[in-house]
């Protein structure tokens, strides 16, 4: 009986071990399902587009703030005095030159001319007598029926008698002058302003203002740069190359017009250190206007091969500049850079981008320096233009 309980206990034994075994790799079985689930996915590189930088040449260029003058600017006023009894234009009306405006009241000025006339005429005739009795004299001069004193006093007065005529016929001219003088016409072409004064007020002469007249075609374009850019300026204009692209501050600057730089000042500003320049710009549509603020790009030079980049694919951090450089293996690069100056949407890059190379355009904050990247079919330009695009784009799905 002892015997036969050993072997039932023994045969329990190890069917508990048996049991407990199976439990524990069920159980292991269940913990390893239960991870296997529990894992992420793989993730995937980051979707990014990219240009490829460009080599252009660009002009080199100082930019400015300046302000529009008119090429001509006149005031009129009058020569002589008088009632404006006549008006012969509008206000703001585009006057050509020789046009009549004012009228001052010309009966007085008539008045003069017709007596400087008869008092011409009336010298005239005493200088004709006097002649008469000199020549007389001068036939008995020799025969001594006169004295030479007789003679003398004759001559004389032919002399004076010239004199009066040259004198008489200067106020003539005189008289027809201020005649003149009372008919005012536009000495330029350009726009008239305000007018001043209205028909009927009496005016002085050369001290009323009627009238302002700007010529606004061509125009000017005045601004200024600092005494450490003149010496380059300098260069340029004694080249005769120096231009400038003027445009409103409203106008995009694919409109911006261009004027030769004929004026430089001859001497640096001592407030400011600046020194003063002038742009003549073309300006048949009165696009521009006298006092209006423009911006002004003063073209230096042309840089050849200029590497350019969208102003876009630059970042900042505190190191500086720098932009993801593409490689051929789909890797994103990268690399800090020195900028130029810009170029409309563009930017110059002066170090660390070359020619022809794929930079990332947008997707940059999900990119690692070093990572895989995948590359937006859609890019301008991209790995594609290399060959690789679609390599890179499988490689990077199966890291």
């Amino acid at each position: 009986m002892k015997a036969k309980a050993r072997i039932n206990l023994t045969s329990y034994n190890s069917q508990l071990a048996l049991a407990g075994l199976a439990l524990a790799l069920l159980t292991g079985t269940a913990c390893n399902r239960s991870n296997a689930q529990a894992a992420p996915p793989a993730m995937l590189p980051p979707l990014v587009t990219v240009v490829q930088a460009t080599a252009q040449d660009v002009p080199r260029y100082l930019t400015e703030i300046g302000r529009n003058a008119a090429f001509e600017s006149v005031t009129v006023t009058p020569q002589v005095g008088g009632r404006i009894v006549e008006r012969r234009f509008q206000d703001g009306e585009n006057l050509s030159k020789g046009q009549l405006l004012f009228v001052i009241d010309p009966r007085p000025y008539q008045a003069q001319l017709d007596a400087a006339q008869a008092a011409l005429a009336q010298a005239k005739a005493a200088l004709d007598l006097a002649k008469i009795q000199f020549a007389r004299d001068q036939e008995v001069i020799g025969t001594r029926a006169i004295s030479k004193q007789d003679y003398d006093t004759k001559k004389n007065a032919v002399d004076v008698d010239q004199a009066q005529v040259e004198s008489a016929q200067a106020s003539l001219e005189t008289a027809k002058l201020n005649l003149e003088y009372c008919y005012i016409h536009s000495p330029i072409n350009g726009r008239a302003g305000a007018r001043l004064v209205d028909v009927g007020n009496v005016v002085q002469a050369n001290s009323t203002s009627l009238l302002s007249i700007q010529r606004l075609d061509p125009i000017y374009a005045n601004f200024t740069v600092t005494e450490s850019d003149l010496p380059e300026v300098q260069k340029q204009m004694s080249s005769g190359l120096l231009k400038a692209a003027v445009r409103l501050p409203s106008d995009p600057e694919s409109e911006a017009r261009i004027g030769r730089v004929e004026f430089l000042d001859n001497a640096v500003q001592n407030g400011s250190g600046t020194v003063n320049l002038r742009a003549t710009i073309s300006n048949p549509d009165h696009h521009f206007w006298p006092g209006q603020f423009v911006n002004v790009k003063l073209v230096l030079a042309t840089e050849k091969k200029a590497v350019l980049i969208p102003n876009q694919a630059a970042q900042i951090s505190q190191r500086g500049p720098f932009v993801y450089v593409v490689k051929p293996d789909g890797t994103a690069e990268l690399r800090p850079v020195k900028l130029g100056q810009r170029q409309g949407d563009d930017v110059v890059v002066m170090q660390g981008v070359a020619a022809n190379e794929n930079v990332v355009l947008t997707g940059q904050l999900l990119v690692r320096p070093g990572g895989k990247v995948r590359v937006n079919a859609g890019s301008a330009a991209g790995p594609d233009s290399n060959g690789g695009g679609k390599s890179n784009q499988d490689s990077g799905a199966k890291s």
